[in-house]
């Protein structure tokens, strides 16, 4: 049983409940509402659903400023604005009759994504909490893999019995009317002001400009590389279970079970709280991601094998997207943590917005061994920078050698 203090308590629910709306009504929608849209306005369904992309590429543009935004303004109104701009978004998404106001809404969407999804959400528990918000960061990631669980029936239940445009009104409402003031007047002051401001702004090791720099660009080149892996191969998943010989019904039971898995392992981070390790996080997850690749290449294909494979790739990567949130904690001051995480977001949500079409071309024209190879170098290949970042906490350990 879990038991937190009251304010921190207060962090998980308010956060809860907006990252669930966040993400369930923007980037998960088109999985119920996008074909339907599609057929009203006589688009393309890729062209709607390239909406997802324009979300993923503006928030990825945007994330650097959200950093300044948030060590300026503080997470609250950051995050309370993003609750203004996603409704401002979803309305223009209602009000629109051709391509040119749908690509405009989903600009809009996407500047939103950037103030308000992940990254700001965590910078608000790291503001409360400072290092010990681990656990409760752990927690909102189980809240964000459930947000389409519980918003695919009720955007499904809306559309059906009044439309599409009636649910983008609902949406944007949630936004203006929940989100927003509990972004305002419901989450706790940040804890890391006065007598705590010192602690706020020590980083867990002593680093040199340059070490810092390098850091940074470790934690962004493995991280990427995780999430381009990751947010690459999930839509392909059924088809390489296909072409790996398991029936239509398998391959769907398979990738269906990914999502529970994943929720799974963000769960055992959960319960590991304070003594979890993002690197060694890290190293757990992409090593399980990778054994999982080479795996299916190199045995002969099987449903007992695919079992293994699924719940290898699905474990590997639920903990390498706590892993990501958590890596600059281990590195940066928790003052300094939304502005690194904001920062991070660039690189991470270019790989997330352009992966799916790289990893869908490749299958389709080379098949699920070239595939699968690239998937087991580019794991290689991050597991070689997550080995240099913890050499980094080694010797820097060796240079510090204990903190009061």
């Amino acid at each position: 049983m879990f038991k937190f203090p009251s304010r921190s308590a207060q962090t998980i629910a308010v956060l809860a409940v907006s990252q669930l709306i966040g993400w369930g009504t923007t980037f998960d929608m088109l999985g119920v509402m996008g074909r339907v849209v599609a057929a009203d306005l006589d688009l393309p369904n890729e062209v709607v659903f390239a909406g997802l992309t324009v979300m993923m590429v503006v928030s990825a543009l945007a994330g650097p400023a959200t950093g300044r935004w948030l060590a300026h303004f503080g997470a609250a109104r950051v995050l309370a604005a993003s609750s203004v701009t996603f409704a401002a978004g979803l309305l223009m998404l209602a009000a629109t009759h051709g391509i040119v106001l749908y690509a405009a809404s989903w600009i809009v969407i996407g500047l939103g994504g950037a103030l308000g999804l992940s990254a700001p959400a965590y910078t608000a528990v790291v503001e409360r909490e400072g290092l010990n918000g681990k656990r409760i960061i752990a927690i909102l990631m189980l809240f964000t893999g459930l947000s389409a669980t519980l918003f695919w029936p009720v955007l499904a239940l809306m559309t059906d019995a009044y439309g599409w445009r009636a649910a983008s009104l609902f949406s944007a409402t949630l936004h203006v009317f929940v989100c927003l003031p509990l972004h305002l007047f419901a989450l706790p002051k940040p804890a890391a002001t006065h007598s705590q401001g010192t602690a706020a702004d020590t980083p867990p090791i002593a680093l040199s400009p340059r070490e810092r720099r390098k850091a940074f660009l470790l934690i962004a080149t493995s991280t990427t590389l995780g999430t381009f892996i990751s947010f690459g191969i999930a839509p392909s998943l059924i088809e390489i279970f296909r072409q790996s010989g398991a029936s239509p019904a398998l391959a769907l039971q398979l990738g269906s079970a990914r999502g529970l898995i994943g929720i799974s392992a963000r769960g055992l981070d959960m319960l590991l709280g304070k003594r979890g390790n993002p690197i060694l996080t890290s190293f757990m997850g992409i090593s399980l991601m990778l054994a999982s690749f080479l795996m299916l290449l190199l045995c002969s294909a099987s449903t007992p094998l695919l079992v293994a494979f699924i719940v290898m790739y699905g474990f590997g990567s639920g903990v390498l997207a706590v892993a990501r949130a958590l890596l600059p904690l281990a590195f940066f001051s928790p003052r300094e943590y939304g502005l690194q995480a904001a920062r991070l977001s660039l690189p991470q949500n270019l790989a997330n917005a352009i992966a799916p079409v790289i990893f869908t071309a490749a299958l389709d024209r080379a098949g699920t061994g070239l595939t699968l190879t690239v998937c087991a170098v580019l794991a290689a290949l991050a597991l070689i920078f997550v080995f240099m970042l913890a050499g980094m906490v080694r010797s820097a350990k060796q240079l510090v050698p204990s903190r009061p």
